[in-house]
């Protein structure tokens, strides 16, 4: 049975650890599978939005689990489910420009921070999946952002180091109430 997993907060000194690559031969361990399955449940579970990475959690793996649905204030999303290995962004296409960003990693439990970081429209992204198999793939709009947002994850990086504009942060519920 899945477990929901303890997230970490700013402050923590694993979110500013690069986190280690998964061998191949890593992959297919129970261990790392069921990491894989108690991430999912954790994003499900604590309905903590889009994606999750393994340091977030206290793991110091290369490991991201993305869980993209539809919701209301997402009409136009297609629903997007995928478990990224080593993820490494190959290409930023586009000019750089402002989107809402937050993180469950920053803020309290149930209200995160948001903010305007810097993020490219478009990224190509190279990462094994859960069978070890190679992919490739373009992504663009709100995944182009999560791709982003979650491989600076692993890359040590918070969103908040790439807002320009420090009075541009929000709290979850006072965004809500805008909306």
């Amino acid at each position: 049975m899945p477990k929901i997993l303890e997230r970490r907060i700013i402050g923590d000194p694993i979110l500013r650890k690069k986190a280690r690559l998964l061998k191949p031969s890593e992959i297919k361990l129970t261990k790392i599978k069921e990491l894989i399955a108690d991430m999912s449940y954790t994003l499900r579970a604590k309905q903590y939005g889009i994606a999750i990475a393994a340091p977030q959690v206290g793991e110091s793996l290369a490991l991201v689990v993305i869980d993209l649905k539809k919701t209301p204030s997402r009409p136009d999303v297609v629903d997007y489910k995928v478990v990224l290995i080593n993820p490494k962004i190959t290409k930023y296409i586009g000019k750089i420009r402002p989107v809402r960003d937050g993180c469950i990693s920053v803020g309290a439990d149930d209200d995160p921070l948001y903010g305007w970081s810097e993020r490219s429209p478009k990224v190509e992204v190279e990462w094994l999946d859960e069978s070890g198999n190679k992919n490739k793939e373009k992504f663009d709009g709100l995944l182009a952002h999560v791709m982003q947002h979650e491989v600076d994850h692993l890359n040590g990086i918070l969103f908040v180091d790439r807002v320009k504009n420090p009075k541009t942060y929000i709290h979850a519920s006072e965004y809500l109430k805008k909306m």
